[in-house]
């Protein structure tokens, strides 16, 4: 599966990727707000934001893209890598 994660801390996004590459997925992480959003998106399987640390503004563009895609969203509050790795354990 792939997928995008928007949000989160800088210093985590090696940490994010690994998490990912442990449960057989591919990912692309934004952790910061840099130009459109929707353009680098691209068509993943499933959006994660981490809310807490992204702005509103990010968060309404890239949910907006994924309705308009049909791309399913989580919204994670924390950013940590316990909470990423329990919400993969679903999939």
């Amino acid at each position: 599966m792939s997928l995008t994660i928007i949000g989160g801390n800088e210093c985590m996004v090696g940490k994010y990727e690994e998490i990912c590459k442990q449960h057989g997925h591919k990912v692309k992480v934004f952790a910061k707000a840099s130009g459109m959003i929707k353009k680098k998106i691209g068509s993943p399987d499933m959006i994660i934001m981490f809310t807490n640390t992204v702005s509103h503004k990010m968060v309404n563009s890239a949910a907006k893209e994924a309705k308009r895609n049909g791309i399913p969203v989580e919204y994670l509050h924390s950013s940590s890598g316990s909470a990423l790795q329990c919400l993969l354990a679903q999939y």
